[in-house]
């Protein structure tokens, strides 16, 4: 065991210090994975990059995962990543490749 002698302005500094710290990292960001980290409206609108209001567009069309307490919305940083990225365009080779697989499977379907 050490001990140790502050003076009070030494003790003073060191909880300061360490109350900053406390309050710098956010309750979300204890315990929770970054990608499991719980989004406000605003959080979730500056995370994708959108208005506010379009993505009250969206929620209102259920286009968007949303989870909705009382009047609030909550999004999953997750499920947003997992969103965006099933909007995902296909490029002109693999709509080619997928183009020639069907051809394929449809000329194969009549001879037989």
């Amino acid at each position: 065991m050490v001990i140790i002698q502050l003076d009070s302005e030494q003790l003073s500094t060191l909880v300061q210090n360490a109350v900053r710290k406390a309050f710098s990292e956010s309750p979300q960001d204890r315990g929770a994975s970054p990608t499991d980290q719980l989004l406000t409206i605003q959080q979730a609108a500056a995370f994708l990059s959108l208005s506010v209001p379009t993505l009250y567009g969206l929620v209102s069309k259920q286009a968007i995962p949303v989870h909705k307490q009382g009047k609030r919305l909550y999004f999953i940083q997750a499920e947003l990543m997992r969103w965006i990225k099933e909007g995902r365009k296909l490029t002109i080779t693999e709509i080619e490749s997928q183009a020639g697989a069907y051809l394929t499977r449809k000329k194969g379907g009549k001879n037989a």
